[in-house]
């Protein structure tokens, strides 16, 4: 049985040596002339690769974030609007993106339309408001 082990263990030393002459060989390189090759090593790509996703999780982090306010936005304006004797009664969708507040659907008259503009604007972090309600005699 020793006689077996022993070559089992000189391969797997070998396989590992040469394994671990792999990566060094991977690792910094530099040619004849004394420059670093512009081929991009295993260590510089991982690191690439660990940046990209990195910045690909910060992107993703501040989009969810928006939509989080985005949305925090969208029910402090209803609540607003509710609040409003002639705008309450009113079917007014609100739709929030990127801080900007859109407005649709009717209002009773253009000062109850203009009140609903001013309503939205006070709203922490509206970054704008495009006022689309359409006034409607009734």
């Amino acid at each position: 049985m020793k006689t077996k082990q022993l070559p089992l263990r000189a391969a797997g030393l070998l396989a590992a040596s040469a394994l671990t002459l792999g990566l060094v060989a991977c690792g910094e390189r530099v040619d004849t002339a004394g420059t670093q090759p512009s081929e991009p090593t295993v260590g510089q790509r991982v690191d690439s690769a660990t940046e990209r996703t990195a910045d690909a999780a910060g992107n993703m982090a501040q989009k969810v974030e928006r939509r989080v306010d985005d949305a925090a936005i969208t029910a402090s304006v209803n609540a607003s609007l509710a609040k409003d004797p002639d705008l309450s009664a009113m079917k007014i969708d609100v739709d929030t993106k990127s801080g900007v507040v859109t407005l649709s659907g009717p209002a009773p008259t253009a000062a109850a339309k203009d009140r609903a503009t001013s309503l939205a604007q006070a709203v922490d972090g509206v970054a704008g408001v495009n006022n689309n309600l359409e006034v409607r005699a009734g």
